[in-house]
């Protein structure tokens, strides 16, 4: 069984057991987030999406909360003497899916 969940502008791919990286939530670890905005589910039997998928739920347990790689951002214009040197780490929180409620 398996989910497919809208979450911080994304769309994630989750079964039960599943630990996914997420944008931010806001949570700290240990404190328990539903998702309530799901795309699709599929059973055993059965691939329920659309307007049937909308009472569904997924919960999950934060794990973690942190910053990814650094991204090199590096602007440079020719002939101009102009470069910029950039860094950024995106925040995640890193969930485990307990549950699906179809």
């Amino acid at each position: 069984m398996y989910a497919i969940i809208a979450t911080g502008g994304k769309q994630y791919k989750v079964s039960e057991g599943d630990v996914i990286r997420v944008e931010k939530l806001g949570k700290e670890a240990g404190e328990t987030v539903v998702f309530d905005q799901v795309l699709a589910v599929r059973n055993d039997d059965a691939l329920v999406a659309g307007n049937d998928a909308a009472s569904a739920k997924v919960s999950a347990t934060v794990v973690d909360n942190g910053k990814a790689k650094k991204v090199i951002v590096y602007k440079y214009k020719r002939k101009t003497g102009y470069h910029k040197k950039n860094g950024h780490r995106q925040q995640y929180t890193e969930v485990k899916i307990d549950s699906i409620q179809a």
